[in-house]
């Protein structure tokens, strides 16, 4: 992979990873347009660029992080089922991330389900933004349903922030905070035994490096833009998009072409 493939990549990651419509989705398609063939580099790649994007959340909410102990201990509540069912379940997620057609399917049933959600959870009218101990566990609970490939982390842990009252910009807003922890527990685990495997050297290195950068850059335009449009609009224009999306990817399996799971 080159610097040219490792930059579109990053900005795929950077503009999908905290929009409801699943990374992974778009990193099918756009590898398999791109031609790129996945190598244990690749992989780890995919998932390390998220540093990147973890970056763009404390730069934006940096405040937020200098709050008291007690926005920790909600984090680390919220992060907690999916630590420990990840680590429980983590061959049956493996085999999950093999299967194209379950991508397809969570984007196109979640899809469905985001057509829906703003009129079944409408929360605009209240002034709840506080987020308890017990709203970050059920948040938690709903992060564990994005292992699921396609599903998107983002539409879990917001649709789950509206299950429990918040206003569609407070439940996303947790939903960036609470990928902190997530993410940056991925990445590190991913690079950890990539260095331990195989080793970074002058070559990898830099592309690494430019990935993150870009995907940094585009996930603060995102992120920004996200919240604006959300609080105005709703959720049913990433419906119709995750449709759409699922079934291209759909379209593209049946007409014989090789795609796969980076």
């Amino acid at each position: 992979m080159g610097i040219l493939e490792a930059v579109i990549l990053a900005i795929v990651e950077g503009i999908t990873e905290y929009l409801p419509v699943s990374s992974t989705g778009h990193m099918i398609i756009a590898s398999s347009i791109l031609g790129i063939q996945s190598d244990e580099f690749v992989k780890m790649f995919t998932v390390a660029i998220q540093f990147g994007a973890i970056l763009s959340v404390i730069v934006l909410y940096w405040k937020r992080f200098f709050q008291t102990f007690d926005f920790y201990l909600k984090l680390a509540i919220a992060f907690l089922p999916a630590a420990v069912l990840g680590f429980l379940l983590n061959d049956f997620i493996d085999s999950l991330l093999e299967n194209v057609i379950v991508v397809a399917i969570s984007l196109l049933l979640g899809g469905i389900l985001l057509l829906f959600i703003d009129k079944w959870l409408d929360n605009e009218n209240s002034n709840d933004d506080e987020v308890t101990w017990k709203k970050a566990l059920t948040i938690g609970f709903f992060q564990v349903i994005a292992m699921i490939p396609g599903v998107s982390r983002s539409a879990a842990t917001i649709i789950g922030g509206l299950s429990q009252k918040l206003t569609r910009k407070a439940a996303a807003e947790f939903s960036f905070f609470l990928a902190v922890p997530t993410m940056f527990a991925a990445t590190g685990y991913k690079m950890l035994k990539y260095h331990k495997e195989f080793g970074f050297n002058a070559d990898n290195l830099p592309v690494l490096m430019i990935g993150n950068i870009v995907a940094f850059i585009v996930a603060l335009i995102a992120i920004k833009g996200f919240i604006a449009f959300l609080t105005k609009n709703g959720f049913k224009v990433f419906g119709w998009y995750r449709i759409i999306v699922g079934s291209i990817i759909l379209a593209l399996y049946f007409a014989g072409y090789e795609l796969q799971i980076l």
